[in-house]
This record gives C-alpha cells, sequence and structure tokens, in this order.
C-alpha cells in the first residue's frame, strides 16, 4: 500500500504542497528565467531563415507572454496575500539575484514585438513597445543598482559560496541595451532614434564593465574553491550571459549607428561606432568561446556525479540563446560559413534545452515540486 500511495501521488496535481495557495506562496522571480530561456528561443528559430519553423518562433514568443503574465499575476499576488515574507527576499544572498529576470524576460518579449507583431499588427505598435522598453530599462537599472547595495549592506556573502548567479541583477541593463538596438531603427522620429541608441551605449557600459569584474572573481573562486554545489550546476552557463549579450549588443548598436548618427549631424562618428561593434562583436565572441567550452566540461562533470533538476536548469537557454544570436549575427555581418553552421549547430542544441528544460519544468510545477522559497524556509509557517 506504501508503495502504491508513493508512485500515485506524483500523478495528482500540486501533491507536494500542502494547499494550493502555497503556489502563490512560494514563487519566487526565478520562474521569470522560464520566459527568457522560451523567449530567446523564439528569436533564434527566426534569425536562421528557415520559414518553416516561423510559425513555431511565433508560438513561443506567445507562450513567452503568457508565461510573463502568469508569473507577474503570480508574484503581485504574493506581495499582496504574504508581504511580510515576500519581503525577505531582499536578505537572500541568491533567490534575490532573480528579481534581473524579470527586466530580461520582458526585453524578450520586446524584440518579439518588433519581430512578429510588427508583421501582425503594424508599425503601430511601436509606440508601445518604445514606451514599454524605457519601463524595462528603470526595471533593469534598478535591479542592477539596488541588490548590488543589498549585497553589500544587508546581504551575508562569501567567495566560497559565490556563484554566477551574481550576474543575473547586473547584466539586465545590458540586455535591455541590445533591446535597444532592435528597436531604435524602428522609430520615426530622428531625435528619438538618437535617444535610444544613446541610452543604449549608456546601459551597455553600465553593465558590461562590472559584469566582467564578477566573472574575474569568478573564476579565482573556482581556481580556489573549485565547483559551486550540484544544485547549481547550471550557473556555470550564466558567464556566457553578459559575454553574448555584450557581443550582441555591439553588433546591433553599431550596425544602427551609421544612418541614425547621420541623421544627427554626426555622420563620421557612426561608421566609426560601426567599426567598433563588429571588432567588439567579434573580439567578445572569442571570449565567450572560452566560457562556452569551459561550461560544457563542467557540465559533462556534474553529469556524472548527479544533476538534480530545479529552476536554475533555465540557466542553459538565455545565456546560450544570446551567445547564438551573436553568433548568427556575426554570420550575417562577415559572410562567413563558420559562424553560420556554428549558428544553426547552436540553434539545435538550444531547442534540445529547452525542450528538456520545459518538459521537467512542466512535470515538477503540475507535481508542485518547483513552488519552494528559500527566503521563507526558516520563518514560522
Amino acid at each position: 500500500m506504501t508503495c502504491l500511495q508513493h508512485s500515485t501521488s506524483p500523478l495528482r496535481p500540486l501533491s507536494h504542497l500542502a494547499h494550493p495557495r502555497e503556489v502563490i506562496r512560494q514563487f519566487t522571480p526565478n520562474w521569470f528565467a522560464a520566459t527568457m530561456g522560451t523567449g530567446v528561443l523564439a528569436l533564434a528559430l527566426m534569425q536562421i531563415g528557415v520559414s518553416s519553423l516561423n510559425g513555431v518562433a511565433e508560438a513561443l514568443w506567445w507562450l513567452a507572454i503568457v508565461l510573463f503574465v502568469v508569473f507577474s499575476v503570480l508574484y503581485t499576488a504574493r506581495w499582496v496575500m504574504f508581504f511580510h515574507e515576500a519581503r525577505q527576499i531582499f536578505a537572500h544572498s541568491t533567490v534575490s539575484m532573480f528579481f534581473g529576470t524579470i527586466p530580461m524576460g520582458l526585453a524578450t518579449i520586446l524584440n518579439g514585438c518588433l519581430l512578429f507583431g510588427i508583421n501582425r499588427w503594424g508599425e503601430g505598435i511601436v509606440p508601445w513597445v518604445e514606451a514599454l522598453w524605457w519601463f524595462d530599462v528603470g526595471l533593469a537599472l534598478l535591479c542592477g543598482v539596488a541588490i548590488p547595495y543589498l549585497m553589500f549592506t544587508r546581504q551575508e556573502h562569501s567567495i566560497d559560496q559565490m556563484t554566477a548567479v551574481w550576474l543575473l541583477p547586473v547584466v539586465a541593463a545590458e540586455v535591455a541595451a541590445a533591446s535597444g538596438g532592435q528597436l531604435a531603427p524602428h522609430l520615426v522620429d530622428a531625435h528619438s532614434q538618437f535617444l535610444v541608441l544613446i541610452t543604449s551605449y549608456v546601459l551597455w557600459a553600465v553593465s558590461l564593465p562590472v559584469a566582467f569584474s564578477i566573472l574575474t572573481i569568478l573564476t579565482l573562486r573556482m581556481a580556489l574553491h573549485k565547483l559551486p554545489h550540484a544544485n547549481m550546476a547550471a550557473s556555470s552557463w550564466l558567464a556566457l550571459g553578459p559575454i553574448g549579450t555584450g557581443a550582441l549588443g555591439m553588433l546591433l548598436l553599431g550596425a544602427d549607428a551609421p544612418a541614425i548618427f547621420a541623421a544627427n549631424g554626426f555622420g563620421e562618428l557612426g561608421e566609426i561606432l560601426r567599426g567598433l561593434g563588429l571588432v567588439a562583436g567579434i573580439v567578445l565572441w572569442g571570449a565567450g568561446l572560452w566560457w562556452l567550452l569551459t561550461a560544457t566540461l563542467i557540465t559533462l562533470r556534474y553529469m556524472r556525479h548527479g544533476m538534480p533538476f530545479n529552476l536554475g536548469w533555465w540557466g542553459f537557454t538565455f545565456p546560450l540563446g544570446v551567445y547564438t544570436l551573436a553568433t548568427l549575427k556575426l554570420g550575417s555581418w562577415l559572410g562567413l560559413v563558420f559562424f553560420q553552421h556554428m549558428g544553426l549547430v547552436l540553434v539545435v542544441a538550444l531547442a534540445g534545452l529547452w525542450m528538456m528544460v520545459a518538459s521537467l519544468t512542466l512535470r515538477g510545477a503540475w507535481r508542485g515540486e518547483l513552488f519552494v522559497s528559500p527566503c521563507i524556509a526558516g520563518l514560522n509557517k
């Protein structure tokens, strides 16, 4: 009888939760990483030029929108219903980092609006995208400044416990910068284009140097204290995020610069920025290649010793996705078969990872296993 109960209980929805409202009580920003991974796959599928996949890509974009709305409702409900417990996140050294996934998830949706929405509804949606982009910029800057400030003042951290999740709040500004590179050419007013472009360069500068300083410390941490616990296995891929996004951002902004700077009286500077964008994109892509190979080796090592599934596995998808987009962009700019073929291989790998992580997430959500809030574990329930 005991064995029978054990085998059938996972089939019941939310069987691991004491009450369905625990979904709200235990909801954390980690879930928004699923929006990021889904959105970036949609964008990547559209870049490989296979028309038969366009419908799949748009469906994934719609799924990302649905996920973002549902997650936003659940997380808002948590703050309304369980305010005292929800605010404990600010003191938690790991979960608080995932605030950065909210603006990054929104940015992938906005990029999809430009890629899919304009074809469906016309240029009339561009002002809405622009308004939401500025909102996303505000969220990204808030995460990028407020969370490190909490790290410096309220939270407890140590080098031996450090992981790449430190990057999440910082990289949000960089993702917004790359999104600005997508948005600027769609704006009608030359001044608005110029403002978005300059803001995007500033966001890129706000993020990338800080991210590389964190990566430097992370490299030292792994050399001295070896790899993190298996629960954080996917975090090794997060290092690829700021590098891939940095390369993609410089390529996008560099492509925009000549026309936009010329329209605002800075023609020669625009051509210089185009060249710098290409050089920076290639250099950052090369740095990302080192992290890609290193993260692959680290993951293979974890696999030999067992990797328990958790929401952190979505960390496999978005960093690989932005690096894939940068690879495909280099392929289109340079016309080199190497980048084009490698981009295709990375898209296939990204799709495979997404299907695996999405299926495991769906199963874990159905059972209720994934609704766990570490920041309230020590509180009386």
